[in-house]
């Protein structure tokens, strides 16, 4: 028997097996349990089979739209909000978020370019709805923006928040600054991380965060500022791992900066870091290739010039000889 129905078969026996009743609290953690696995179906069996005993609230059926969403199958998920508002429910914000997040990510998949004008299609679908945008909108719009690159797109919606009085979390400062550095944006990156550190989300730069950021910036081979980020996390008292020394070292290895690779190796065996030495291949773009000398075709201009010269030189040479040369000639 698979998991989910032994989840499903001990929620139903625990009055048989174990003398607990069923309570509504119970099947909120079994229906979130199965829509975070993707197992919507079944969750709303369960729902259903349990409603003449638990009435479901709200909450459950938030959960359940968003197990459809989890699993990307918006026809469910619309179906299950038309039957939700039929029988005198009234969806929340997170339902529509979940609805949103969906659509999205099948745009993703399907027609990136498609994903905008879906998303304000839906997004006029909410306000006809009478549903506000909340900070988790916002947070779900900027991270597709930031998957398909769209990282202005994203920066402009994050300025917009204040319109709607929503202030970002931690996790859209930290989406925000990857999709920066991806796109070689680095200063801006640097503020958005000044930024995220005045509105209080400080704890949520932590070791783990800093070796994103300094992942991303060695993938698109901006070593040194790789080397800055590297120093600020340990300014603020992240001590770096043996993932995080090691792919520096590599990198500045293989960009032919073995000095501070030494450096930095020592540095790792100082602080007890278990590093191990490797051979590391050179990056040919590194490597400065010599310039082939290349004979110049000249222009016409350049033939005619020389020609006068040379016949200059001739009409000099003539002049300057003996008369008894002169007269034999």
């Amino acid at each position: 028997m698979s998991l989910r129905r032994q989840a499903v078969a001990f929620f139903e026996n625990l009055h048989k097996d174990l003398g607990i009743e069923k309570s509504l609290a119970n099947l909120k953690l079994l229906v979130t349990a199965l829509a975070d696995h993707k197992f919507a179906g079944h969750a709303e069996r369960i729902v259903k089979k349990c409603a003449d005993e638990i009435f479901p609230d709200e909450e459950i059926c938030n959960e359940l739209i968003r197990g459809w969403c989890n699993d990307l199958k918006l026809d469910d998920a619309r179906r299950l909000a038309g039957e939700i508002v039929r029988g005198g429910f009234e969806l929340g914000t997170p339902a529509y978020n979940s609805i949103l997040d969906c659509i999205c990510r099948l745009c993703r998949m399907k027609d990136p370019v498609r994903m905008k004008q879906e998303a304000e299609k839906f997004l006029a679908e909410m306000e006809e709805d009478s549903i506000s945008r909340n900070a988790e909108t916002f947070k779900v719009l900027i991270y597709n923006l930031c998957k398909i690159r769209k990282t202005e797109d994203a920066l402009s919606l994050f300025r917009r928040m204040g319109e709607w009085n929503c202030s970002p979390d931690a996790e859209t400062y930290l989406v925000l600054i990857r999709s920066l550095y991806q796109a070689a944006r680095v200063s801006e990156g640097d503020e958005m991380i000044t930024w995220m550190r005045s509105a209080g989300f400080g704890n949520a730069l932590d070791r783990k965060a800093y070796y994103g950021f300094i992942k991303i910036l060695c993938g698109i081979e901006r070593v040194d500022h790789a080397m800055k980020v590297f120093r600020l996390m340990k300014g603020y008292g992240h001590a770096p791992g043996i993932k995080t020394y090691d792919l520096l070292i590599g990198k500045l290895a293989e960009h032919n900066q073995v000095d501070r690779a030494n450096a930095l190796f020592k540095e790792a065996k100082a602080r007890g870091v278990p590093v191990v030495p490797k051979v590391y291949r050179l990056n040919p773009r590194v490597v400065k290739k010599k310039e082939k000398k290349v004979k110049k075709r000249e222009t016409l201009p350049e033939k005619m010039k020389k020609k006068r010269r040379r016949l200059k030189r001739l009409r000099l040479s003539f002049v300057r000889k003996p008369k008894s040369m002169r007269r034999l000639i």
